[in-house]
Protein backbone atom coordinates (compact mmCIF):
# COMPACT_ATOMS: atom_id res chain seq x y z
CA UNK A 1 0.00 0.00 0.00
CA UNK A 2 1.65 3.45 -0.99
CA UNK A 3 1.39 6.55 0.94
CA UNK A 4 0.80 10.15 -0.69
CA UNK A 5 3.09 12.72 0.26
CA UNK A 6 0.95 15.57 1.69
CA UNK A 7 3.58 17.96 0.79
CA UNK A 8 4.24 16.79 -2.28
CA UNK A 9 1.66 19.06 -3.85
CA UNK A 10 3.54 22.48 -3.95
CA UNK A 11 7.16 23.96 -3.63
CA UNK A 12 8.42 26.19 -0.50
CA UNK A 13 10.37 29.31 -0.72
CA UNK A 14 13.39 28.72 1.55
CA UNK A 15 16.10 31.86 1.93
CA UNK A 16 15.31 33.04 -1.55
CA UNK A 17 15.60 29.21 -3.37
CA UNK A 18 12.47 27.53 -4.40
CA UNK A 19 12.52 23.75 -2.51
CA UNK A 20 10.08 20.73 -3.70
CA UNK A 21 9.30 18.67 -1.05
CA UNK A 22 10.60 15.54 -1.20
CA UNK A 23 9.48 12.03 0.72
CA UNK A 24 13.33 11.06 2.57
CA UNK A 25 13.61 7.86 4.73
CA UNK A 26 15.64 8.69 7.39
CA UNK A 27 18.39 5.84 9.37
CA UNK A 28 20.10 6.87 12.36
CA UNK A 29 17.42 9.58 13.48
CA UNK A 30 18.16 9.04 16.87
CA UNK A 31 21.96 9.90 16.68
CA UNK A 32 23.58 13.05 17.21
CA UNK A 33 23.99 13.85 13.50
CA UNK A 34 20.51 12.47 13.07
CA UNK A 35 18.45 14.56 14.76
CA UNK A 36 20.19 17.29 13.45
CA UNK A 37 19.54 15.86 9.76
CA UNK A 38 15.84 15.46 11.26
CA UNK A 39 15.79 18.98 12.19
CA UNK A 40 16.87 20.19 9.23
CA UNK A 41 14.77 18.44 6.95
CA UNK A 42 11.87 19.43 8.95
CA UNK A 43 12.43 23.07 8.57
CA UNK A 44 12.82 22.72 4.76
CA UNK A 45 9.46 21.35 5.13
CA UNK A 46 10.13 17.59 3.51
CA UNK A 47 7.86 14.70 4.27
CA UNK A 48 10.09 12.40 6.22
CA UNK A 49 9.84 8.84 7.70
CA UNK A 50 12.15 7.61 10.53
CA UNK A 51 13.58 4.59 11.00
CA UNK A 52 14.70 3.64 15.02
CA UNK A 53 15.87 0.80 16.86
CA UNK A 54 12.99 -2.00 17.81
CA UNK A 55 12.35 -2.41 21.11
CA UNK A 56 13.21 -6.00 22.23
CA UNK A 57 9.73 -6.21 23.54
CA UNK A 58 8.19 -4.72 20.53
CA UNK A 59 6.56 -2.12 22.97
CA UNK A 60 7.53 1.08 21.30
CA UNK A 61 6.37 4.82 20.74
CA UNK A 62 6.90 7.89 19.08
CA UNK A 63 7.39 9.65 22.07
CA UNK A 64 9.98 7.54 23.31
CA UNK A 65 12.00 8.87 20.59
CA UNK A 66 10.97 12.47 20.09
CA UNK A 67 9.11 14.43 22.83
CA UNK A 68 9.85 18.09 21.42
CA UNK A 69 7.50 19.52 19.07
CA UNK A 70 10.38 19.75 16.32
CA UNK A 71 10.14 16.51 15.29
CA UNK A 72 5.89 16.18 15.90
CA UNK A 73 5.82 15.89 12.11
CA UNK A 74 8.02 13.22 11.59
CA UNK A 75 6.63 9.81 11.30
CA UNK A 76 8.52 7.11 12.85
CA UNK A 77 8.45 3.69 12.19
CA UNK A 78 10.09 0.40 14.25
CA UNK A 79 12.52 -2.07 12.56
CA UNK A 80 16.05 -3.78 12.85
CA UNK A 81 18.01 -2.34 10.65
CA UNK A 82 20.54 -5.24 10.26
CA UNK A 83 17.61 -7.33 9.31
CA UNK A 84 16.70 -7.09 5.60
CA UNK A 85 12.87 -8.45 6.21
CA UNK A 86 12.40 -6.22 9.13
CA UNK A 87 13.61 -3.05 7.46
CA UNK A 88 11.64 -3.99 4.14
CA UNK A 89 8.52 -5.20 6.16
CA UNK A 90 8.24 -2.84 9.39
CA UNK A 91 10.62 0.18 7.51
CA UNK A 92 9.92 0.87 4.02
CA UNK A 93 6.65 -1.24 3.45
CA UNK A 94 7.35 -1.02 -0.35
CA UNK A 95 6.11 2.44 -0.09
CA UNK A 96 7.30 5.05 -2.49
CA UNK A 97 10.09 7.54 -1.78
CA UNK A 98 12.48 10.14 -3.29
CA UNK A 99 15.43 9.84 -1.48
CA UNK A 100 17.04 8.27 1.22
CA UNK A 101 19.77 9.84 4.46
CA UNK A 102 21.59 7.39 6.33
CA UNK A 103 22.82 9.02 9.71
CA UNK A 104 23.72 5.27 10.70
CA UNK A 105 27.03 4.73 12.68
CA UNK A 106 28.05 1.78 14.93
CA UNK A 107 27.97 2.83 18.74
CA UNK A 108 31.52 1.07 19.47
CA UNK A 109 33.37 1.27 16.35
CA UNK A 110 34.30 -2.46 17.61
CA UNK A 111 34.54 -4.88 14.16
CA UNK A 112 31.14 -6.91 14.78
CA UNK A 113 29.69 -3.69 15.56
CA UNK A 114 31.17 -1.97 12.47
CA UNK A 115 30.40 -4.24 10.15
CA UNK A 116 27.10 -4.35 10.88
CA UNK A 117 25.68 -1.22 11.12
CA UNK A 118 28.44 0.95 9.33
CA UNK A 119 27.90 -1.60 6.49
CA UNK A 120 25.63 -3.94 6.85
CA UNK A 121 22.64 -2.24 7.64
CA UNK A 122 23.77 0.70 5.32
CA UNK A 123 23.66 -2.16 2.71
CA UNK A 124 20.22 -3.45 3.10
CA UNK A 125 18.98 -0.09 2.85
CA UNK A 126 20.44 0.30 -0.30
CA UNK A 127 19.24 -2.75 -1.55
CA UNK A 128 15.43 -1.75 -0.50
CA UNK A 129 16.11 1.92 -2.40
CA UNK A 130 16.97 -0.10 -5.77
CA UNK A 131 14.07 -2.16 -5.14
CA UNK A 132 11.98 0.27 -4.95
CA UNK A 133 13.44 2.80 -7.50
CA UNK A 134 14.71 5.27 -5.28
CA UNK A 135 16.88 7.50 -6.40
CA UNK A 136 19.04 8.77 -4.26
CA UNK A 137 21.24 8.15 -1.29
CA UNK A 138 22.61 10.60 1.45
CA UNK A 139 25.29 9.12 3.00
CA UNK A 140 26.87 10.00 6.48
CA UNK A 141 30.35 8.77 6.46
CA UNK A 142 33.57 10.36 8.22
CA UNK A 143 36.57 12.10 7.02
CA UNK A 144 38.84 10.11 8.56
CA UNK A 145 38.42 6.91 6.40
CA UNK A 146 40.31 8.95 3.82
CA UNK A 147 43.60 7.49 6.13
CA UNK A 148 42.36 3.80 7.57
CA UNK A 149 43.59 1.80 9.69
CA UNK A 150 40.15 0.42 11.78
CA UNK A 151 37.99 -1.68 11.46
CA UNK A 152 35.35 1.04 11.62
CA UNK A 153 36.93 2.74 8.65
CA UNK A 154 37.09 -0.32 6.65
CA UNK A 155 33.49 -0.94 6.97
CA UNK A 156 32.29 2.62 5.97
CA UNK A 157 34.59 2.55 2.83
CA UNK A 158 33.02 -0.89 1.66
CA UNK A 159 29.37 0.70 1.47
CA UNK A 160 30.80 3.42 0.06
CA UNK A 161 32.55 1.79 -2.81
CA UNK A 162 29.02 -0.49 -2.83
CA UNK A 163 27.17 2.85 -3.00
CA UNK A 164 28.98 4.83 -5.42
CA UNK A 165 28.67 1.80 -7.71
CA UNK A 166 24.59 1.10 -7.32
CA UNK A 167 23.86 3.21 -10.30
CA UNK A 168 21.94 5.72 -7.67
CA UNK A 169 22.43 9.18 -7.65
CA UNK A 170 24.87 9.51 -4.40
CA UNK A 171 26.08 12.20 -1.81
CA UNK A 172 28.80 10.80 0.93
CA UNK A 173 29.53 13.32 3.41
CA UNK A 174 32.85 12.98 4.96
CA UNK A 175 31.77 15.79 8.22
CA UNK A 176 35.65 16.56 10.64
CA UNK A 177 35.04 16.36 14.17
CA UNK A 178 31.98 17.18 15.65
CA UNK A 179 31.19 19.70 18.79
CA UNK A 180 30.70 16.83 21.11
CA UNK A 181 33.47 14.50 20.54
CA UNK A 182 35.95 17.31 21.40
CA UNK A 183 33.72 18.54 24.51
CA UNK A 184 34.84 15.63 26.82
CA UNK A 185 37.54 17.20 29.04
CA UNK A 186 34.63 19.99 29.76
CA UNK A 187 33.44 17.56 33.09
CA UNK A 188 37.23 17.76 34.27
CA UNK A 189 38.04 21.35 33.90
CA UNK A 190 35.12 22.42 35.62
CA UNK A 191 36.57 20.06 38.79
CA UNK A 192 39.46 21.81 38.85
CA UNK A 193 41.96 19.16 36.84
CA UNK A 194 44.20 19.48 34.20
CA UNK A 195 43.47 19.64 30.54
CA UNK A 196 44.97 16.11 29.06
CA UNK A 197 46.87 16.25 26.04
CA UNK A 198 48.35 13.89 23.93
CA UNK A 199 52.17 14.41 22.98
CA UNK A 200 52.69 18.49 23.05
CA UNK A 201 49.02 18.79 21.90
CA UNK A 202 50.10 20.08 18.20
CA UNK A 203 50.03 16.84 16.87
CA UNK A 204 46.71 17.21 15.31
CA UNK A 205 44.12 19.86 14.59
CA UNK A 206 40.82 19.95 12.78
CA UNK A 207 37.88 22.34 11.62
CA UNK A 208 34.92 21.18 13.82
CA UNK A 209 31.59 21.25 12.18
CA UNK A 210 28.12 21.80 15.04
CA UNK A 211 25.22 19.51 14.28
CA UNK A 212 23.00 22.15 13.39
CA UNK A 213 25.53 23.48 10.15
CA UNK A 214 25.88 19.80 9.55
CA UNK A 215 21.99 18.82 9.35
CA UNK A 216 21.80 21.69 7.27
CA UNK A 217 24.72 20.26 4.68
CA UNK A 218 22.81 16.90 4.30
CA UNK A 219 20.18 18.30 3.72
CA UNK A 220 21.39 20.47 0.96
CA UNK A 221 22.94 17.43 -0.74
CA UNK A 222 19.19 16.60 -1.53
CA UNK A 223 18.50 20.10 -3.37
CA UNK A 224 21.73 21.13 -5.02
CA UNK A 225 23.35 19.30 -8.14
CA UNK A 226 26.35 20.30 -6.63
CA UNK A 227 26.77 18.08 -4.21
CA UNK A 228 25.49 14.63 -5.84
CA UNK A 229 27.48 12.32 -6.84
CA UNK A 230 30.70 13.65 -5.09
CA UNK A 231 32.32 12.68 -1.72
CA UNK A 232 32.49 15.68 0.24
CA UNK A 233 34.45 15.91 3.15
CA UNK A 234 33.10 19.36 5.08
CA UNK A 235 34.66 21.06 8.14
CA UNK A 236 32.97 23.98 9.85
CA UNK A 237 34.35 28.13 9.58
CA UNK A 238 37.47 29.16 10.57
CA UNK A 239 41.13 28.44 10.88
CA UNK A 240 42.17 24.59 12.44
CA UNK A 241 42.18 23.98 16.38
CA UNK A 242 44.53 22.09 17.69
CA UNK A 243 43.88 20.03 20.90
CA UNK A 244 46.08 22.71 22.86
CA UNK A 245 43.94 25.67 21.51
CA UNK A 246 40.91 23.47 22.57
CA UNK A 247 42.23 23.74 26.11
CA UNK A 248 43.85 27.80 26.37
CA UNK A 249 39.75 28.31 25.05
CA UNK A 250 38.58 26.62 27.77
CA UNK A 251 40.20 27.92 30.72
CA UNK A 252 39.76 31.28 29.39
CA UNK A 253 36.05 30.45 29.87
CA UNK A 254 36.46 29.40 32.94
CA UNK A 255 39.12 31.63 34.10
CA UNK A 256 41.75 29.73 35.50
CA UNK A 257 45.40 29.57 34.33
CA UNK A 258 45.97 26.70 31.92
CA UNK A 259 47.64 23.22 33.24
CA UNK A 260 48.14 20.53 31.20
CA UNK A 261 49.35 16.48 31.90
CA UNK A 262 50.88 15.13 28.65
CA UNK A 263 50.55 11.91 27.61
CA UNK A 264 53.52 10.40 25.82
CA UNK A 265 51.80 8.62 22.53
CA UNK A 266 54.47 5.70 23.38
CA UNK A 267 52.36 4.93 26.83
CA UNK A 268 49.27 4.71 24.08
CA UNK A 269 51.51 2.10 22.20
CA UNK A 270 52.38 0.28 25.38
CA UNK A 271 48.56 -0.06 26.88
CA UNK A 272 47.44 -1.50 23.04
CA UNK A 273 50.50 -3.76 22.92
CA UNK A 274 49.36 -5.31 26.32
CA UNK A 275 45.91 -5.61 25.92
CA UNK A 276 46.21 -7.09 22.51
CA UNK A 277 48.09 -9.96 24.17
CA UNK A 278 46.06 -10.14 26.85
CA UNK A 279 42.98 -10.19 24.23
CA UNK A 280 44.16 -13.43 22.71
CA UNK A 281 42.98 -15.31 25.75
CA UNK A 282 39.59 -12.68 26.75
CA UNK A 283 37.46 -11.43 24.35
CA UNK A 284 36.48 -8.50 26.78
CA UNK A 285 39.96 -7.38 26.66
CA UNK A 286 40.15 -7.72 22.83
CA UNK A 287 37.72 -5.37 22.45
CA UNK A 288 39.36 -2.62 24.74
CA UNK A 289 42.30 -3.27 22.48
CA UNK A 290 40.32 -2.02 19.53
CA UNK A 291 39.06 1.50 21.74
CA UNK A 292 42.49 1.62 22.32
CA UNK A 293 43.86 2.09 19.20
CA UNK A 294 40.49 3.99 18.08
CA UNK A 295 41.91 6.77 21.07
CA UNK A 296 45.41 6.49 19.41
CA UNK A 297 44.01 7.40 16.11
CA UNK A 298 42.23 9.95 16.98
CA UNK A 299 45.36 11.14 19.37
CA UNK A 300 47.66 11.05 16.67
CA UNK A 301 45.55 12.03 12.91
CA UNK A 302 43.76 15.21 12.15
CA UNK A 303 40.77 15.54 11.13
CA UNK A 304 41.41 17.45 8.28
CA UNK A 305 41.48 16.44 3.96
CA UNK A 306 44.62 13.96 3.48
CA UNK A 307 46.33 14.84 0.55
CA UNK A 308 47.50 11.37 -0.80
CA UNK A 309 50.67 13.05 -3.01
CA UNK A 310 52.53 14.84 -0.12
CA UNK A 311 51.24 12.58 2.39
CA UNK A 312 50.22 15.50 4.74
CA UNK A 313 46.68 16.89 6.36
CA UNK A 314 45.91 19.88 4.61
CA UNK A 315 43.87 22.56 6.21
CA UNK A 316 43.59 24.86 3.28
CA UNK A 317 41.56 22.00 1.12
CA UNK A 318 39.18 20.92 4.27
CA UNK A 319 36.22 22.47 2.87
CA UNK A 320 34.18 24.48 4.83
CA UNK A 321 30.74 25.36 5.89
CA UNK A 322 28.41 27.10 8.54
CA UNK A 323 28.42 29.79 10.94
CA UNK A 324 29.23 28.02 14.43
CA UNK A 325 32.27 27.40 15.81
CA UNK A 326 33.41 25.47 18.35
CA UNK A 327 34.75 28.30 20.68
CA UNK A 328 30.99 29.60 20.51
CA UNK A 329 29.63 26.39 21.96
CA UNK A 330 32.32 26.05 24.60
CA UNK A 331 31.07 29.55 25.73
CA UNK A 332 27.09 28.57 25.53
CA UNK A 333 28.01 25.44 27.23
CA UNK A 334 30.07 26.78 29.70
CA UNK A 335 27.88 29.54 30.29
CA UNK A 336 24.83 27.57 31.05
CA UNK A 337 26.20 24.79 33.19
CA UNK A 338 25.10 22.76 30.71
CA UNK A 339 26.62 18.98 29.89
CA UNK A 340 26.92 16.98 26.59
CA UNK A 341 25.93 13.16 26.32
CA UNK A 342 29.54 12.35 25.17
CA UNK A 343 28.05 8.64 24.02
CA UNK A 344 30.95 5.99 23.79
CA UNK A 345 33.36 8.11 22.35
CA UNK A 346 35.43 11.44 23.20
CA UNK A 347 38.05 13.06 20.44
CA UNK A 348 40.82 15.05 22.51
Amino acid sequence: MSRTNPAASKAKMHSGQLVKPLRVMLLGATGTAGQAALAALLRRGHDITCIVRARPDGEQTQSECFKADTFAKAEFRFAHVTRLESLRESGFRNEPFDAVVSCLASRTGASGDAWAIDYQANANALQLARDLGIKHMVLLSAICVQKPKLAFQYAKLAFEKELIESGLIYSIVRPTALFKSLSGQIKRLQKGKSFLLFGDGTLTACKPISDHDLGDYLTRCLEDNNLQNRILPIGGPGPAITPKQQGEELFALLGRKPRYTQVPVAFLDLIIHGLSVLGKVSPALASKSEFARIGRYYATESMLHFDPVSQKYDEAATPSTGSETLFEFYAKLIGSNGEVDLGKHTVF
